[in-house]
Parts: structure tokens; sequence; C-alpha cells
């Protein structure tokens, strides 16, 4: 079976696409509006189940920052 995932510009899989993602990119849009609305990272990171540096670098941009460009199909 195949299976089309979101690339970023070099090529790499992103996002929930990518091979080692353990949340989806809903649950990363929702975790930077709760910390926005004021929820501690600790918080966070005891709701969805990563540590609270995950939290950290999600909220901050330099974890799941990136945003696919194109696509293409995977074996799945």
């Amino acid at each position: 079976m195949k299976k089309l995932v979101g690339v970023n510009e070099r090529g790499l899989r992103v996002g929930e696409d990518h091979q080692h993602a353990r949340l989806t990119d809903h649950e990363v849009e929702l975790i930077r509006q709760l910390h926005e609305q004021g929820m501690s990272y600790k918080k966070l990171a005891d709701k969805f189940g990563v540590g609270k540096s995950t939290i950290a670098d999600i909220v901050k941009m330099r974890r799941r920052g990136q945003f696919a460009v194109s696509w293409r199909t995977v074996a799945g």
C-alpha cells in the first residue's frame, strides 16, 4: 500500500508524516493554543505524554516548525 506524505524543500518528511512523530499536527497546534491561554509546560507535558523540553521546543517553534511544501508517495 502507498501513502502520501508531506515533505519540506529538501524532500524530508515533516509534521505528523515524519517517521518518528509521536504527536499529530492537530495536537501540536492545540499545545500552542493551550500555552497561549496560560497552561504550563508541565501540565501540557503530562496531558500529551511527552517531556517538558519537547513542549518548550514546540511552543518556541524549535520543533515541528516546518510545513509541507510538497507531497510524495512512500510505501505504507
